[in-house]
């Protein structure tokens, strides 16, 4: 607990109810509310927030500079990059990997994370590249490669995403408290 990246950093801040377990590494600088629960083997980096009854699955990284907001569901072996941003209600599935360097090593690139806004549920194995917005109540589907902005209330699913009407079974969001 508390891995200091600088000298002055803060020790993290963790809300109540906490379950950290074994192997979890989370930075100083840090700050996360109640009810916060990893699996073996998770990093949160620094500059990191994180809201409510937040779950970071085994081997999930969170790599810094990162909102999550409450009631989010990160599975296994989840990547979320720097600079990105996870609403309210929202679930990513195992083995899902968001990224934020569209020119890895070749160009300079401003990093930039996604973002999923509330309600958001991305599936197994999903792929969403720097800089898109999946938009509120949207549904990627596992191994869907996310090249573009994917409307609110709408289906992502293929390599690359196709949009489709999101189906009545998967509308009205997620309700993971």
């Amino acid at each position: 607990m508390g891995h200091r990246h600088r000298a002055d950093a803060r020790p993290p801040r963790i809300g109540d109810r906490a379950t950290i377990r074994s192997g979890t590494i989370v930075y100083a600088d840090v700050e996360i509310g109640d009810d916060f629960t990893t699996g073996h083997d998770a990093l949160v980096r620094e500059d990191t927030r994180v809201g409510d009854d937040v779950v970071v699955g085994t081997n999930t990284v969170i790599d810094g500079t990162t909102t999550v907001g409450s009631h989010v569901s990160l599975q296994t072996g989840v990547y979320v990059p720097t600079n990105t941003t996870i609403g309210s209600e929202v679930f990513v599935g195992p083995n899902a990997v968001l990224t934020n360097d569209a020119y890895p090593i070749r160009e300079e690139y401003d990093l930039a994370g996604p973002t999923l806004e509330d309600h958001v549920s991305v599936g197994a194995n999903a792929t969403l590249l720097p800089s898109v917005t999946v938009g509120e109540g949207s549904f990627v589907a596992a191994g869907a490669v996310v090249t573009e902005d994917v409307p609110p209330e709408t289906l992502a699913v293929g390599a690359p995403a196709e949009f489709r009407e999101l189906p009545a079974a998967l509308k009205g969001g997620n309700r993971i408290a």
